[in-house]
């Protein structure tokens, strides 16, 4: 189903945009169907939405995609608005219409943000080849939205497994990127909204080990990087990978390297 998003033709339009809904704020379509699609994703704040008589929510990741001929209305929290990306655009729909859903979690919340903020970057500022890129980036935000409904009709012994692949991939990215950083067991079980038991034997079974060495190699493979190409000293590395004792970072980086960390940087 995925590669038919690519024959589809997609004309985005100019309007697009990121708000902040103002505390009266409503919107209501039942007497003016919508004439065209619109991606509509929250940020933050809490509110409702009705679609076509089904009630949903409107809270954090939840996105939602609105069709020609759609009846909408919708509400929020004044104490806590609703901020809202949303992007207007044409196509042509296939007889079989792959994209179905009308309202989604979206889980991998950290690519599809970026490109919602890349495209109404892209959109506005009008640079050169914009129309060829927002396109480009749109059709990457409906494969993304089409990968989630996927994934979610997936389910393994009540879990998810293609949610779980994307929840621990996403983690270790996180890890990677920030590797000086003092990550608990705790805050990495709450980043992936799983108990930490659950989410220690999932990490192991698909990354391959527990948090606890992932993040100790990720600790090493950025200090070896920053002793070969950065003129770091070994204390430097080490005080920035948040060791406080420079013995126990050189003990723990011959243990998984077989040298000492003085010869890497002895290197430059």
């Amino acid at each position: 189903m995925l590669d038919r998003i690519g024959g589809i033709e997609l004309k985005p339009a100019n309007s697009c945009g990121k708000v902040t809904c103002e505390p009266n704020w409503k919107w209501d379509t039942t007497g003016n169907p919508l004439t065209d699609f619109d991606l509509w994703y929250v940020w933050e704040g809490e509110g409702s939405v009705t679609l076509n008589g089904n009630p949903y929510s409107a809270h954090r990741g939840v996105c939602f995609l609105f069709r020609p001929g759609d009846r909408t209305s919708a509400r929020h929290n004044p104490y806590k608005p609703l901020i809202v990306t949303y992007i207007h655009f044409r196509m042509e729909m296939p007889d079989d219409e792959v994209l179905s859903a009308h309202c989604q979690e979206i889980e991998d919340k950290l690519v599809f943000e970026m490109l919602l903020d890349r495209y109404v970057q892209c959109r506005l500022a009008r640079q050169v080849a914009y129309e060829h890129e927002s396109k480009l980036l749109l059709r990457c935000l409906l494969f993304q939205w089409m990968r989630c409904g996927l994934e979610q009709t997936v389910a393994s012994g009540g879990a998810k497994k293609g949610r779980l692949n994307a929840v621990m991939n996403e983690v270790a990215n996180f890890i990677r990127q920030h590797p000086g950083e003092n990550h608990s067991l705790t805050d990495l079980a709450d980043r992936a909204r799983l108990s930490q038991r659950y989410f220690s034997s999932k990490f192991r079974e698909i990354i391959g080990m527990t948090p606890e060495q992932f993040i100790i190699r990720s600790k090493i493979d950025r200090a070896e990087h920053l002793l070969r190409f950065t003129g770091m000293s070994v204390s430097q590395v080490a005080e920035v990978l948040g060791y406080t004792n420079i013995h126990f970072f050189s003990r723990q980086f011959k243990q998984f390297r077989g040298t000492a960390p003085s010869k890497i940087a002895m290197k430059m």
